[in-house]
């Protein structure tokens, strides 16, 4: 039986199985990556709800796995090295469980290569500017009487759904085959309906991209990755 007791966060979540991967994250668009990649690779994993409060987040705990305060994180019992490892960052997760697996992260070297690309255009784009649309068209930003903010998140998630509305043309993935780059990319896309900014990005207008959120969304694993850990 692998010994996590070097990780300090299991001593607030105690792992039942410590053979099985320990899932530490909150039903957001960056947490909800790492459990819809567990659920379609079909690893065992177990899930604890890490809320954003800060006595969760900020807590002694967590930070000793990530000290950027963010959900999600891992832990597998069953590193590359044949030792535990501890990860963070929701695209590290991505890469690392799909280097784990083989799965959702192309054939080839250039599949890998263009799937990482739009697994980044994901971290340093849409996840970025959606998240500042979301603060300040819904959130407290939202009480800012200067609009040059809103407008600008505003503009450019209508400039990224643009992007993705382009190279969704013709095919059902983003880059190709099913892979990292759509569970990165895709729960940002129904986030917009959280923060309720659908209409003022002209939702309905990108044709390519709501057929692409409903086949993503349609999918097994995606549905039960959305909902775990429970938010309740």
């Amino acid at each position: 039986m692998p010994d996590l007791s070097s990780f300090p966060i299991t001593k607030r979540w105690p792992a039942a199985d410590p053979s099985v991967i320990q899932l530490y994250s909150f039903p957001t668009p960056n947490g909800v990556k790492a459990s819809i990649m567990l659920e379609e690779t079909g690893l065992p994993y177990e899930a604890h709800k890490v809320t954003l409060a800060d006595a969760d987040v900020k807590s002694p705990e967590f930070l000793s796995l990530n000290p950027n305060k963010k959900i999600p994180a891992i832990i597998d019992p069953n590193g590359p090295d044949g030792a535990p490892i501890g990860l963070f960052e929701s695209g590290a997760i991505l890469l690392y469980l799909g280097e784990k697996t083989g799965k959702f992260i192309g054939q080839t070297a250039s599949d890998k290569a263009h799937i990482t690309q739009w697994l980044m255009f994901q971290m340093g784009g849409i996840g970025p500017m959606f998240g500042q649309l979301g603060f300040f068209y819904k959130f407290a930003g939202a009480e800012i009487d200067d609009p040059r903010p809103r407008e600008r998140y505003v503009n450019e998630a209508k400039r990224l759904l643009a992007v993705l509305e382009g190279q969704l043309a013709g095919r059902d993935w983003i880059a190709g085959e099913y892979s990292i780059a759509d569970i990165a990319i895709a729960p940002w896309l129904r986030g917009l309906d959280f923060y309720e900014a659908r209409e003022v990005v002209g939702w309905d207008d990108n044709k390519n991209v709501v057929a692409y959120l409903d086949r993503f969304l349609a999918r097994p694993a995606v549905q039960t990755g959305l909902v775990t850990p429970p938010r309740d």
